[in-house]
């Protein structure tokens, strides 16, 4: 290992967690790290399957004496959310990611880190390689695509596995078992653009960005800032003051990230371009005092723009885009009426872009009621038709219930008690797991989620608690041998 990950515990973990750090695998971009994980099953001589999605499964025979357990399933996702800083040169296709440690955190150099759930899959890898381990029969699965919908455990064929206890390596808070997620589903809102020859006029950019941003269900009750509704509601503001048409709007890239940067492009008559500069400036500096906890690096910029552009849109098209970007909803809808501080509903307007003739919208809905979901989609879609947009409804997936009689909730709760003389903290939250499209194919799966401390997933200040992932491996061994 280099000097970074050196003497940190434990070692084979972090082994494996620089590899990973070297090899590029935004989701869609799997094959790589998923070929890495197969050369460990076959160094260590253990049985594998890769299915035609890549999701790929290794299994290791129970320790000596305990092949009669109930068996185990390891479980997290290969691919990660690939952010940076709009100032940071980085390719994801073939750059390693660069890591730093900070006080008792590893960050990456403007760039997300991939400890979601890099670090889960390297606990299964050095779980595979350690032949000290007590356990049950045990199998490893590490599954693909699954930032941007949980692709990999949708494909995953009804006879991948055969363990009927699984534990989730996606959870993103040393101390808490999460027994529950929300389901979600996107809409696709397709725009039609018109435009016309303007008038001869001056082109600004206006960009919004130093947003925290952060994971669309994670994130999304403290309050942070959408780039693109932020934008939106700055031009909707200047339109009544002073004349402009827009000519393109563009913002986010993930319809799981909460936007931290847009720009706009803006057909100005010369003699109203500073009043409008002046204008947006103020009403910015508004927004940025209204921000300055949870956002306080929010910035506005405007620039003269000397690039050939598009004609601006006709004003009909022009009015339609900003009222809808303005207007469509975005944050918390509803909070769960039974778990205290557990998000039940809510909605990312997350990407769009601009072409000549369309602009393209995803909005990323969530909820742990099945008829709330679909609610704030059906909303979204009212919206939409009142400006004549095209909504293509894009397949979901579903929640995953709470069961509080869990026995493996149970056994594990008991034991966390044992081995730190505190209780975990058990919750259901907000984000998308796996486990509720594996618990549906495969009936009688016993599931539970925990993992180590990350912070800001999906976004270029994601961080790993160093300390944390350690008292996780003792916990996840320890676990193992009680259920052998």
């Amino acid at each position: 290992m280099t000097a970074l990950f050196d003497g940190l515990q434990p070692g084979n973990l972090w082994k494996h967690f620089e590899e990973f750090l070297k090899i590029p695998h935004c989701s869609g971009n799997e094959k790589g790290i998923g070929d890495y994980i197969v050369s460990v099953a076959e160094k260590l001589d253990l049985d594998w399957k890769r299915d035609d999605t890549g999701n790929i499964v290794i299994s290791k025979p129970a320790s000596p004496g305990h092949e009669g357990a109930v068996g185990v399933i390891l479980q997290g996702h290969i691919d990660m959310v690939c952010e940076k800083n709009s100032d940071v040169i980085h390719d994801f296709t073939k750059d390693p990611i660069q890591a730093e440690i900070k006080e008792e955190w590893i960050h990456a150099k403007g760039t997300t880190l991939g400890a979601d759930n890099g670090i889960g899959c390297c606990t299964a890898l050095a779980v595979l390689e350690d032949d000290t381990l007590i356990h049950p029969p045990l199998e490893c699965l590490f599954t693909v695509d699954e930032e941007r919908g949980l692709t990999g455990a949708n494909q995953i064929g009804s006879d991948f596995l055969k363990g009927r206890r699984l534990l989730n390596l996606d959870s993103e808070d040393e101390g808490e078992f999460t027994i529950g997620c929300a389901g979600g589903a996107d809409n696709q809102i397709h725009i039609p653009l018109k435009r016309e020859k303007g008038a001869k006029a001056d082109v600004v950019k206006l960009k919004v960005s130093g947003l925290r941003g952060g994971h669309s269900g994670v994130d999304i009750n403290l309050g942070r800032g959408n780039a693109i509704k932020l934008l939106a509601r700055i031009l909707w503001q200047t339109e009544s003051m002073i004349p402009f048409r827009l000519i393109a709007i563009e913002g986010g890239n993930l319809r799981n990230a909460i936007p931290r940067e847009a720009w706009a492009l803006v057909h100005i008559p010369s003699n109203e371009k500073q009043s409008f500069i002046d204008f947006m400036k103020g009403a910015f500096a508004s927004i940025k005092n209204e921000y300055k906890v949870v956002d306080p690096e929010a910035s506005l910029e405007l620039d003269a723009f000397d690039d050939p552009v598009d004609e601006p849109l006709t004003f009909d098209s022009h009015r339609s885009l900003i009222n809808f970007l303005f207007t469509c909803p975005h944050g918390v809808i509803a909070m769960h009426p039974e778990m205290e501080e557990l998000v039940e509903t809510s909605t990312n307007l997350a990407v769009v872009h601009t072409h000549t003739d369309k602009a393209e919208i995803i909005c990323s809905t969530r909820s742990s009621t099945a008829s709330a979901l679909e609610a704030t989609r059906h909303s979204i879609s009212a919206l939409s038709q009142l400006i004549g947009a095209e909504i293509i409804y894009e397949d979901g997936y579903p929640s995953w219930p709470p069961d509080l009689q869990s026995p493996l909730l149970e056994k594990l709760t008991n034991l966390y008690r044992r081995t730190f003389d505190k209780s975990p903290h058990v919750v259901a939250i907000h984000a998308g797991l796996e486990c509720g499209i594996i618990g549906e194919k495969f009936e009688g799966m016993d599931m539970i989620s925990f993992g180590p401390t990350i912070k800001f997933p999906h976004s270029p200040d994601e961080k790993v608690h160093i300390g944390s992932v350690e008292l996780f491996w003792k916990f996840l061994i320890i676990a193992l041998r009680e259920l052998a």
